[in-house]
């Protein structure tokens, strides 16, 4: 199916200046992610780098606080997505669910991690996240029957630190 520029210049933009996954971003603009990903190697190769515009366009946002945020933000965004894809796709193995959620903790810690210098009020996050991320590989290894209820509430979890940390 041919796509308008319209369309690329949309997936662009999410890709871009609202720094959703490539992913997001064309499921957004209703495309193929493979066909996202070609127009993004192919508008680099032509010069047009979005990861460097991405990049800039978050640093041109203000201060260092406001890009830490940023920063932030995209992270969760991401988070928010791989939650409602785990919660959604029932084709998805409970196990590789908690592994996948587990490796999501990792990244979100991680993301704490570097801005908790910047912004200190995240410290306290990123301590409420790595005790999320320890409990997902307890309950994985030991209560492996338990992990579809620990994924289905995880993510309104999620929002309760969210509201209480952030």
């Amino acid at each position: 199916m041919a796509h308008g520029k319209e369309v690329r210049e949309a997936v662009r933009a999410y890709y871009i200046r609202d720094r959703l996954s490539l992913e997001v971003a064309a499921a957004r603009a209703g495309v193929a992610y493979g066909t996202a990903r070609r127009w993004k190697s192919d508008s680099e190769e032509s010069g047009d780098d979005w990861d460097k515009l991405r990049s800039a366009q978050m640093m041109a946002g203000g201060a260092i606080e406001d890009i830490a945020r940023q920063m932030l933000n995209g992270m969760v965004l991401q988070y928010q997505s791989t939650i409602e894809t785990l919660n959604l796709d029932t084709s998805i193995p409970s196990a590789t669910k908690v592994q996948m959620l587990s490796s999501l903790a990792d990244a979100y810690n991680k993301t704490i991690s570097a801005s908790k210098k910047i912004m200190p009020e995240t410290s306290e996050l990123a301590t409420a996240m790595e005790v999320v991320q320890q409990l997902a590989e307890f309950v994985r290894t030991k209560y492996p029957k338990h992990v579809q209820a620990f994924a289905e509430i995880l993510e309104p979890f999620a929002d309760e630190l969210a509201r209480s940390y952030g």
